[in-house]
């Protein structure tokens, strides 16, 4: 295996994206290897579904599109990026307001250290962001 697998899709904002951007990152998984109906590729695509979600929603109209990076590095991490280009850093919201909106960042957090991965926030040359999720690759592959 190579030392760094990657590619990445662009996506229009559009909420039509987020069941392409789980479509597109199961098909690199299982490409890549991944067992199919492994566990892990339903907290992969969780996270992505969560993750292109927040790109569509949370960006009000100022990001017209949002980029998915997929990278396996040395055969051993999963690199998930979800870039937009609206200025505004995540903030966590106060659990009332979770009831109804803002869940999905608690939910990518608490998959991604189930899941012994971490994640970070990076502000990018043009003014937005880039989520980024890093996963364990081979603990992911076990039965």
């Amino acid at each position: 295996m190579a030392d760094q697998q990657e590619t990445s899709v662009t996506l229009p904002s559009v909420p039509a994206s987020v069941a392409a951007a789980r479509r597109y990152v199961t098909g690199v998984l299982l490409d890549w290897g991944m067992p199919d109906g492994a566990d892990a590729v339903d907290t992969v695509r969780l996270i992505i579904s969560e993750l292109a979600t927040n790109a569509v929603q949370h960006t009000r109209g100022q990001s017209p599109t949002f980029t998915i990076d997929v990278r396996l590095e040395r055969g051993e991490e999963l690199c998930l990026g979800v870039t937009d280009s609206h200025p505004r850093m995540p903030r966590r919201l106060p659990a009332a307001v979770q009831q109804d909106n803002g869940r999905g960042l608690v939910i990518i957090r608490t998959l991604t250290a189930e899941s012994g991965g971490s994640l970070t926030v990076t502000p990018t040359d043009s003014g937005g962001k880039t989520i980024w999720v890093a996963l364990p690759w081979s603990p992911v592959l076990a039965p």
